[in-house]
């Protein structure tokens, strides 16, 4: 099997394995107890927050344990959105390509009263910092913006965004999911007020994610209960989870160079591979994406064939999104960079990892050509479309 699906979950790595069975097995106390067993347990927690600050620049104390990405995106969207209510302010400015987790945030919040500005990101899958200041007005409160896209990997400029938000009284959050573990993070650097990340997309558990928050921004509960986290996160902490998620992040940025220079590399070479397919084209921009990430649409065929198809041959990939992949409607993502719906249908996203080699590269590419010459041969819209009836959006 060949799995290429890493953007949607990554395996766990032994390192985060061996790092979680102590605190499933010997320090297993609850680590809001007094007596010294739970206090092991606490100094354990105490460890890793520190340890997981250190990979992203931030301190200890703006460290808050959650469930994963989503849970993340949720309170810090939700205190941001809150806090500029407070003060009059009731204007979120964000892109139209979000994961779900905040794009159905805001609509909850539009519900509320709040005007939600959704930003074109062009055939490039790109905003730029002038787009962003643009469109903040006096009663902007939040600008909120991934850090690289889940479907098409495109990476956003996060420095010159915090950059240009820094004297405005307006506070910046990103979903760093994808690439937390993958690019470099400094949130003091970037100027980043608020940051989410989860573990099993660097190969760390599923189930524990951690949302940064600068000093001086006061967290809304949203999961009310004892006082965990400091009061803003109710309910007892994974600490076999959080162990694990702080080993398998440290790991991952002792080796985010070697990693990138060596995925980047098999990434363009899947790219060169794949693009020599008639009437497909690379999703996004070819120069500034995740070294991980390869996505197409090929016309003419439909993405859950060519999924089903693949995994036959033994290659495990997707056409978008993990999260929605039960969903019949073409992906919200390349209808945001302008791709028309029987195209999007037609999409493919591989995204690798460290265990993908040369060989599997070659392998993808031969599997993927046969599977979309056997899919278009039997498809009447790719007939339409080879005898004139239909015109191509790609060119050959």
């Amino acid at each position: 099997m060949i799995y290429a699906d890493n953007a949607a979950t990554t395996k766990m790595s032994k390192a985060a394995i061996e790092a979680m069975l102590p605190y499933m097995d010997e320090v297993y106390g609850n680590p809001s107890s007094l007596y010294s067993f739970g206090q092991d347990a606490k100094e354990a927690l105490e460890n890793a927050r520190a340890r997981i600050a250190a990979c992203i620049g931030c301190d200890a104390r703006e460290v808050t344990f959650t469930s994963g990405g989503s849970e993340a995106d949720n309170q810090a969207i939700i205190t941001a959105a809150h806090l500029g209510a407070r003060k009059g302010k009731k204007h979120i400015i964000s892109t139209a390509f979000e994961h779900h987790a905040v794009l159905h945030t805001l609509d909850k919040l539009k519900k509320e009263g709040f005007e939600v500005t959704l930003l074109d990101v062009h055939d490039t899958g790109a905003v730029t910092a002038e787009e962003v200041l643009a469109a903040v007005r006096e009663d902007t409160c939040l600008v909120t913006i991934m850090y690289a896209n889940n479907e098409i990997g495109t990476i956003q400029p996060i420095a010159e965004i915090g950059a240009a938000l820094k004297d405005k009284d307006v506070i910046f959050h990103t979903d760093a999911v994808q690439a937390a573990g993958h690019l470099h993070i400094d949130v003091k650097e970037q100027n980043i007020d608020m940051l989410s990340i989860s573990a099993h997309k660097f190969h760390g558990p599923k189930g524990i994610g951690v949302l940064y928050t600068r000093t001086g921004i006061r967290l809304e509960t949203i999961i009310s209960g004892g006082a965990q986290e400091r009061g803003k996160r109710a309910g007892t902490e994974n600490i076999p989870a959080i162990m694990g998620m702080a080993k398998a992040l440290e790991d991952a940025v002792a080796n985010i160079d070697a990693n990138a220079s060596r995925l980047s590399a098999l990434r363009d070479r899947l790219i060169e591979g794949l693009d020599k397919i008639p009437y497909g084209e690379l999703n996004g921009n070819n120069d500034n994406r995740l070294p991980s990430n390869v996505n197409f649409c090929f016309e003419g065929i439909e993405g859950e064939s060519l999924l089903l198809l693949l995994d036959d041959k033994g290659i495990c990939a997707s056409s978008g999104s993990a999260c929605t992949s039960g969903s019949l409607d073409p992906s919200h993502v390349l209808l945001a960079i302008g791709r028309p719906h029987e195209v999007a249908h037609g999409s493919l996203r591989l995204s690798l990892g460290e265990d993908t080699t040369e060989e599997d590269v070659d392998y993808i590419i031969e599997a993927v050509t046969d599977v979309v010459t056997y899919l278009r041969n039997m498809s009447p819209f790719w007939r339409d479309l080879t005898t004139g009836k239909r015109e191509h959006v790609f060119a050959e």
